[in-house]
């Protein structure tokens, strides 16, 4: 079939919109017609090659739509259901079955290869031209009319709410909620400092204020970002480009605090992660750090820790309805990060996230309304 997609050739040229062909599902695949995306910033870091996939490629990760067809093998969706879409896992590893499939051992593969876990791609430039253009990005490849999916990353969600605030539910919100919920297992009167309010950190704040964190401490060097944090629930805020950051929230809590998560990826904010904390204190990290960074062994004393935390330690299939569930009770209010844009604009709405001016931009790609008069 013939869809409408923005296609990344290069890494120094911008996203250009042009037409493809999408083949039918197979057996075991869901064709999701996409009413809206979020755009994350690792669909930046695949295009500007920091994180490397085959180019050109139709990005997008954090896709809702509307299922139109599933294969005869797909079992709990059906052709009308909203949904929304999640990271990709291979389901037959220790860590799938074990319920941890945000660390599947074939990840890499599902999510940043271009191709099904066959080697195989249903996107194309012309019949006949396999290798033109690759997709299946997580799984999905949303900046996109339509998207090809599976079960394990397709989540079927309530009609009553609109799928455009629910888009990005499905990676940075979930990475930065799930941190909170699944990793830390954070419980009432516990404390928390959140390294950087972007969209990963406001779903950690959001999911911390929800949890009843006595102390949650926004750090960040936007001041809007830490307006905002004050207003989302925030007890302190800290401008890192002017505070001495393990020190002040030494003087915020006392003894230290039981969590950090670090979205920035900084080895410097990691050291000041290490010394902020309370013994037995946890830090986590969701972007990663410097190939070069070190954490002297003698800053892990008194049982502090370190840890990788990958999609928020999130079963997309449990965790996207709890976060629904928490939106629609006022807990986590997406509505307060959001901005629009249309599917043209989508160099635009990339450009204003990486000025920071945006916390979570999401591209309106159909209208509901429109879909359901034809």
């Amino acid at each position: 079939m013939r869809i409408r997609a923005a296609v990344v050739e290069q890494q120094a040229a911008p996203l250009v919109v042009e037409e493809l062909e999408l083949d039918d599902p197979r057996a075991d695949e869901v064709l999701v017609r996409m009413v809206a995306t979020g755009v994350c910033q690792t669909d930046a870091h695949a295009w500007h090659q920091r994180i490397p996939s085959p180019l050109p490629m139709v990005l997008g990760h954090e896709g809702a739509g509307i299922v139109e067809k599933v294969g005869q093998g797909v079992e709990g969706l059906e052709p009308g259901d909203h949904v929304v879409l999640s990271f990709q896992s291979c389901g037959q590893c220790a860590q799938c079955l074990s319920g941890h499939p945000a660390y599947c051992a074939r990840a890499t593969e599902a999510n940043f290869s271009g191709s099904r876990l066959d080697g195989t791609s249903a996107l194309h430039r012309a019949e006949g031209d396999r290798d033109s253009v690759h997709g299946h990005f997580f799984g999905q490849s949303s900046f996109a009319t339509y998207a090809l999916t599976t079960s394990r990353n397709t989540v079927k969600v309530e009609k009553d709410l609109p799928l455009e605030l629910l888009a990005p539910l499905g990676c940075g919100l979930q990475t930065g909620a799930g941190a909170v919920l699944n990793s830390f297992s954070l419980a009432e009167g516990e404390s928390i400092a959140i390294f950087g309010v972007g969209a990963v950190g406001f779903g950690a704040l959001m999911a911390a204020r929800a949890a009843g964190a006595s102390t949650i401490i926004a750090v960040d060097v936007n001041a809007q970002r830490l307006s905002l944090a004050e207003e989302l629930g925030a007890t302190h805020t800290l401008d890192a480009s002017h505070t001495d950051i393990a020190e002040a929230i030494k003087a915020i809590t006392g003894a230290g605090i039981t969590h950090v998560l670090d979205t920035t990826g900084r080895a410097d904010m990691l050291t000041h992660a290490v010394a902020a904390l309370a013994p037995m204190g946890q830090v986590g990290l969701v972007a990663g750090a410097r190939p070069d960074t070190v954490i002297p062994a003698a800053e892990l004393a008194l049982g502090k820790s370190v840890r990788g935390i990958v999609q928020g330690d999130a079963v997309p299939q449990h965790f996207i309805p709890q976060l629904v569930q928490m939106y629609r009770s006022g807990h986590f209010p997406i509505d307060r990060l959001v901005h629009f844009y249309d599917f043209d604009d989508i160099n635009t709405a990339f450009t204003d996230a990486g000025s920071g001016d945006v916390i979570k931009p999401v591209l309106r790609i159909a209208s509901i309304a429109n879909l359901e008069q034809e």
